[in-house]
């Protein structure tokens, strides 16, 4: 699939294309992003795997895509972590550079298959992106955001896909979509790209047909919930008035909530500055809530003896039951990366946090709940983790304020609302700003708070103990992705008599 020059160019037309390459593609994590112009907008990232130094425009495309998708990174940084704008700044460009290179690790296994021909380039390019996004989500503690799954949120068939083959299936379907384009346009190959995107949407129909949630447990009996987003912003100096203000309109909002004996959950933070172990007064308002028939699920710091924890617990009448302890910390957010020694913690309360070991469930009557905090629910084969110990609703509670009213938060979301769609659980989605949701056991919105409003969500859940082909083998689809590309290569050296 390469490309033929047909005259000089400028030294600095492939960097530039490279560069408007990786921004078109953040165009699709905005927070209203089209769902058309996902089918197209990797396309131009794809074209230069065909052009002379693929990996290192292809890795200047990455950098372009992670410094326009996670702008929102300076800002946060400036006013919550104290750096200077410079060096706010040169923080987003020095992570942008780090995970590009996960798109050059991609043209590099791609590029000598892309350039044997057409085929051979459909064939490699989504099975190689595939692997690339499942290992960005293990090394150096994984950042699996915005998979490329998420820009086909809206269309049909994608969300159900995903119960058989994960966001990764979807994503490595994604970027097919996007080299037939290439193939078409480019080189051409009209009737090939146009099989291609058929089978792909003939893949989707299917999906849309088959692998959605049905009516599985709805023998189950629905429960009412209550998901409070009370808008406390985080305060860049210490006020106690404001503080107070934020915390009676946490109770008011709960209160008023607790008309039915129904789960009230709250958002990360919620509680600041008060602790479960250390507070009084959080445990008689807790209690008193619970005392009505409103169990809460807060969360709160958990000073253990190698530390401190971020801890979600589920308070009822008698108590809270169980524990469960945040696994995967934020970076910058509640721990600062060996990698990148610079600034302090933006945590409230403590400084490190410590890490969890286990997914532990916390029970709500016959339901259990699998909890992810904050930036736990992006990472697909953690959370079906929690379903495989039994968890029928997944919560997910947040605190996105950190972020202002950015595609920050939406791209969180689209995270959470794809989990619900890989496992057939119903996740309710606490952030203390905005995105608070209740999201359907297919992905869909069933209701949904904005970033800066103030509200409860009021809904009646079914917990579910099916089991979707992925949730019972997360692992598979990477893997089988890995050993196609692996095949592919293979047998592309044996056809140039290589081995």
């Amino acid at each position: 699939m390469g490309m033929r020059g047909t005259g000089r160019s400028s030294p600095l037309a492939a960097p530039l294309a490279a560069v408007v390459a990786g921004c078109l593609w953040a165009l699709c994590f905005r927070e209203r992003p089209l769902p058309v112009a996902s089918w197209g907008a990797l396309a131009p990232t794809l074209v230069l795997l065909g052009l002379p130094r693929p990996v290192r425009l292809t890795y200047l495309a990455g950098v372009s895509y992670w410094a326009a998708a996670l702008w929102w990174i300076v800002a946060t940084m400036r006013v919550y972590g104290g750096l200077p704008a410079w060096l706010a700044l040169a923080a987003l460009l020095f992570l942008a550079a780090v995970l590009a290179a996960y798109w050059a690790l991609f043209a590099w296994m791609v590029w000598p298959l892309w350039r044997r021909g057409t085929a051979w380039g459909l064939a490699a390019a989504p099975a190689a992106w595939m692997a690339c996004e499942w290992l960005r989500a293990w090394v150096l503690g994984g950042f699996p955001w915005n998979l490329a799954a998420y820009a086909w949120m809206e269309v049909p068939g994608a969300r159900p896909l995903a119960a058989w083959v994960g966001a990764y299936g979807v994503s490595a379907a994604v970027v097919l979509a996007n080299a037939a384009v290439v193939a078409a346009l480019a080189h051409r190959r009209w009737r090939l790209a146009a099989g291609v995107v058929g089978s792909v949407l003939l893949v989707l129909a299917t999906a849309a047909r088959w692998a959605g949630p049905g009516v599985a447990g709805a023998g189950r009996s629905t429960r009412p919930v209550r998901v409070v987003q009370p808008n406390v912003p985080n305060l860049t100096e210490w006020d106690a008035s404001l503080v107070e203000e934020g915390y009676q309109r946490l109770l008011r909002l709960s209160r008023e909530a607790c008309d039915r004996q129904a789960l009230l959950v709250w958002p990360e933070s919620a509680a600041f500055p008060m602790s479960w172990q250390d507070h009084e007064r959080l445990r008689h308002d807790v209690e008193a809530l619970a005392r009505r028939g409103c169990p809460v699920l807060l969360n709160t710091p958990w000073l253990l003896p190698d530390g401190y924890r971020n801890a979600a617990l589920v308070v009822g009448e008698d108590g809270p039951a169980a524990r469960y302890d945040k696994r995967h910390l934020v970076p910058f957010g509640e721990y600062v990366p060996w990698w990148l020694p610079v600034g302090e913690t933006l945590a409230r309360n403590v400084g490190n946090f410590v890490p969890g070991r286990e997914p532990i469930l916390l029970p709500w009557r016959e339901e259990r709940l699998g909890v992810a905090v904050c930036y736990e629910i992006v990472y697909p084969a953690e959370v079906a983790a929690t379903v495989a110990r039994g968890a029928t609703i997944l919560v997910t509670i947040t605190n996105d304020a950190w972020y202002g009213d950015t595609a920050a938060p939406w791209q969180h979301l689209a995270a959470a609302r794809f989990r619900a769609a890989e496992l057939h659980r119903p996740v309710l989605r606490a952030a203390i700003t905005g995105v608070s949701a209740v999201i359907r056991p297919d992905g869909g919105l069933e209701s949904v708070l904005g970033v800066g409003e103030e509200g409860v969500l009021r809904a009646e859940v079914a917990g579910r103990t099916d089991r979707t082909p992925y949730a019972r083998a997360p692992w598979l689809p990477p893997l089988a992705a890995s050993l196609a590309w692996l095949g592919l290569r293979f047998g592309a050296r044996r056809r140039s008599g290589r081995l």
